[in-house]
């Protein structure tokens, strides 16, 4: 007596319990396997996708902090030089200079904030306060503009707010409300001695 694989026990015993005129009917669409994969892919499809969308979300995170990184340290690189004060420029000059260095890649115009503050000692710049607020929004009142004089230590604070795409999978990358996340970069420096 050969044993049986298991499947062909389970269509027997359900053939057994089927009334006879369904019989042929029932062995036929039991024994079928054309559209598996169709339906193996309806049944992993969703998930699949949702990876897929959340992975090109951490991508786009990544990339945007990369360039916002680029863009501030190049324009801080015009403060530390006293380029930027050489031509008594404002915060908009310097908005234009980080902007510039961005490859279109960034809304400059309502999402980037920037902080140019002079310290006093390094050790001020990690007593600087978060710039996201109790309600979920960046605080842009106490940022400012003043790049200092020669040696004198200046900080750079860049704050981008990104729309996130994907609703659920994005939702731990989102640290500010409406599912949005704040992109910062930071330049701390000494001026030299221009």
């Amino acid at each position: 007596m050969r044993n049986r694989p298991a499947r062909e026990v389970r269509i027997e015993a359900a053939l057994a319990k089927a009334p006879v005129r369904h019989r042929g009917w029932l062995r036929r669409f039991v024994g079928d396997r054309r559209g598996v994969a169709a339906v193996e892919f309806a049944l992993i499809a969703l998930p699949f996708f949702m990876l897929t969308f959340g992975l090109i979300e951490i991508v786009l995170v990544f990339i945007l902090s990369t360039t916002l990184d680029y863009g501030v340290q190049e324009a801080a690189r015009r403060v530390r030089t006293g380029e930027l004060q050489a031509t008594s420029a404002n915060m908009s000059a310097f908005k234009t200079a980080v902007c510039g260095e961005l490859f279109a890649l960034m809304d400059c115009d309502t999402k980037l904030s920037l902080d140019v503050r002079k310290l006093d000692n390094f050790a001020a710049s990690g007593g600087v306060a978060s710039a996201i607020g109790s309600d979920g929004q960046v605080k842009k009142g106490g940022f400012g503009f003043d790049p200092g004089s020669a040696n004198e230590i200046v900080m750079v604070r860049a704050f981008y707010e990104w729309d996130l795409v994907t609703p659920i999978i994005s939702a731990p990358l989102a640290n500010l409300s409406g599912n949005r996340r704040l992109i910062v970069s930071t330049a701390t420096f000494r001026n030299e001695p221009f």
